[in-house]
């Protein structure tokens, strides 16, 4: 992909659809058994949803995304279901470019916001949800897609944060004009964590979450390789998904929200906001 030229389209033939399918396996798993046929992707177009994707001078699918439009609480919502990229597109900006041509799209339809989830403790996703396109969270539901065949959720399950991307927020339109990024961490030094870490061993472990906390500023630490983890120490990546739930659901339930989420080497912090703090600045399956 590197130095391809692509075109950002939505499906229009069989084959657009099919290439879909097998590109959704390539992710998610062959014979994965919640992906999504082409007759739903095709209504999807048809109906004000969309499936559509970024394809090479060659014709090949390089990523996609699927998503509908729907109400909520008398809203006009558009739910993102699913946003994939080949594995060489990875790191490579092509996800924020999906998701770029996927809000200039909902926009020209008078679509202006647009939801989704993620797992919440993959900090590439995260980052690119948080620093690059502006989103906000202030919902986590616990094993949201039950249990699943994919190679991808084995063994911590499918809790999901929900993303809420207002599509032309002010915050919005200033990370996708310049590139501009949430606080650093230097800049956030009188922020308690909820979340206390312990070193030692192959990788850092999760202590008990500090549920008393007041302050109008947290930190929400989170492993910065949980794919890593999870392939080197299945029990480890079980206990920061417990002790993560609980700090998300406690705080969440008091009006705190989700603004920021700074990305570390060995551990990533999500910047927590309660009623009154200020802005920080600013394989989704519905990832599963």
């Amino acid at each position: 992909m590197p130095g391809r030229q692509l075109t950002f389209r939505p499906f229009a033939s069989s084959e657009d659809y099919e290439a879909c399918i097998e590109l959704q396996e390539e992710v998610w798993g062959r014979g994965f058994s919640e992906k999504v046929p082409a007759a739903i992707l095709m209504i999807a177009n048809r109906i004000g949803g969309l499936a559509g994707g970024a394809f090479d001078e060659g014709g090949t699918l390089q990523g996609f995304v699927f998503g509908f439009t729907g109400e909520i609480d008398g809203k006009v919502v558009h739910w993102s279901d699913m946003l994939a990229v080949r594995s060489e597109g990875k790191d490579r900006g092509l996800g924020t470019r999906l998701k770029r041509y996927q809000r200039e799209a909902l926009l020209e339809r008078g679509v202006r916001e647009m939801r989704w989830t993620f797992d919440p403790l993959q900090s590439r996703n995260a980052n690119l949800n948080f620093s690059k396109l502006g989103i906000e969270c202030r919902e986590y539901v616990e094993s949201m897609y039950g249990k699943t065949d994919s190679p991808l959720h084995r063994g911590i399950g499918t809790d999901r944060l929900v993303a809420i991307w207002e599509l032309d927020s002010e915050r919005v339109e200033s990370r996708l004009a310049r590139g501009a990024e949430g606080p650093s961490m230097e800049g956030l030094s009188d922020a308690p964590q909820i979340l206390p870490v312990l070193e030692g061993g192959g990788f850092p472990s999760p202590g008990a979450p500090i549920l008393g906390l007041d302050e109008p500023r947290l930190l929400l630490a989170v492993p910065g390789m949980i794919d890593a983890m999870m392939e080197g120490d299945m029990p480890m990546a079980i206990q920061w998904r417990k002790a993560t739930r609980e700090a998300f659901v406690h705080y969440f339930s008091r009006g705190y929200e989700a603004r920021e989420f700074l990305r570390g080497d060995g551990v990533s912090s999500y910047l927590l906001e309660g009623p009154g703090g200020e802005a920080g600045g600013a394989a989704e399956r519905n990832a599963p």
